[in-house]
């Protein structure tokens, strides 16, 4: 079991930005979100890294991915999906606990996502 689920704390040292800086650029971040460029090349694959916070993610470029749990355990492949995002899609995603992405496809594969930090109030 990993340290996320036994203490229920997220490690910033396994924050994307911080363990897996080649493949996430920091676009925007306030109090309120964050704004990653998540840009995984044909045949790369990310460092083991989180994503603490729920997602609006805006699909620039897709491609076929599996993503491994710290063990190498598949968690999903985008084969299995139902559909493929087309560019210029929006989903939302949650918060993704500890895991690494590999481009298993012949594209690029280019995601904006807008993180929520915390409920905007009036």
């Amino acid at each position: 079991m990993n340290k996320e689920k036994e203490t229920g704390k997220w490690l910033p040292e396994l924050d994307a930005l911080v363990a897996a800086p080649q493949h996430h650029k920091l676009l925007f971040e306030n109090e309120a979100v964050r704004v990653l460029d998540t840009l995984i090349l044909p045949g790369e694959q990310t460092r083991v890294h989180t994503h603490q916070y729920p997602a609006s993610l805006y699909i620039i470029s897709w491609s076929d991915f599996i993503r491994y749990d710290p063990d190498g355990q598949v968690l999903a492949d985008s084969k299995t999906m139902a559909d493929s995002p087309e560019p210029g899609t929006a989903l939302w995603s949650g918060p993704l606990l500890p895991h690494a992405l590999k481009n298993t496809g012949e594209n690029e594969l280019h995601v904006i996502s807008v993180e929520i930090k915390q409920p905007i109030t009036h």
